[in-house]
């Protein structure tokens, strides 16, 4: 079964070195590619199994990651690395992920064409065996198809309302977002922006 959290032979090699790590550390790899360019980038996204990774997160897996590259040192030339969230409108690169995200809108790639065409985009609708479903509008009615998973090049979820309005909700049941730290917002009349404010 293709993987897509690592595509190329160098991306897999890559990930066979910093995944044990980032697992030990309680996270999860969701997709590693070394982009091109001046200066070559070696980008990490990583989350925790149950969502909602932080700031503090990303610098904790850079920093044990840094140290293993350091020391298999898989890369010749130089590189800077990257590491950070999947974000909300997050890659799909696991076939985990369709089910985790059934019912929310996603653009989907696929490597060859299928019913001539390469692009799907619609409501996931979770998996059956090796096959992710995914709802198309079509003229007149909504169709349910299979894609196999290993024709993927390429899945992300799409921004909307609801997919927000759920990641919100995740972060404050996981406790990242306290309510009680923030007061009401309150609309305040528009101020000249001309106007210096100068603390007395």
């Amino acid at each position: 079964m293709t993987d897509l959290i690592a595509k190329t032979a160098i991306d897999r090699r890559l990930a066979e070195i910093v995944g044990p790590t980032i697992e030990g550390l309680g996270f999860e790899l969701v997709r590693i590619r070394l982009m091109g360019g001046k200066t070559r980038t070696l980008q990490i996204m990583a989350d925790r199994p149950e969502g909602g990774i932080e700031v503090e997160d990303c610098a904790r897996i850079s920093t044990a990651v840094s140290a293993v590259l350091d020391v298999e040192d898989p890369l010749e030339e130089a590189y800077t690395l990257e590491v950070s969230s999947p974000g909300i409108d997050r890659p799909l690169t696991r076939l985990k992920d369709f089910d985790m995200w059934e019912g929310y809108e996603a653009r989907v790639e696929t490597t060859e064409l299928i019913d001539g065409r390469r692009r799907f985009k619609g409501l996931l609708r979770g998996t059956e065996g090796d096959e992710i479903l995914i709802e198309l509008e079509e003229p007149g009615e909504d169709v349910t198809i299979g894609l196999q998973f290993e024709w993927l090049s390429d899945a992300k979820l799409i921004l909307t309302d609801e997919l927000i309005a759920e990641m919100l909700r995740q972060r404050k049941d996981a406790g990242v977002i306290d309510e009680s730290r923030y007061d009401d917002i309150e609309d305040e009349p528009d101020t000249d922006p001309d106007t210096d404010n100068e603390e007395a």
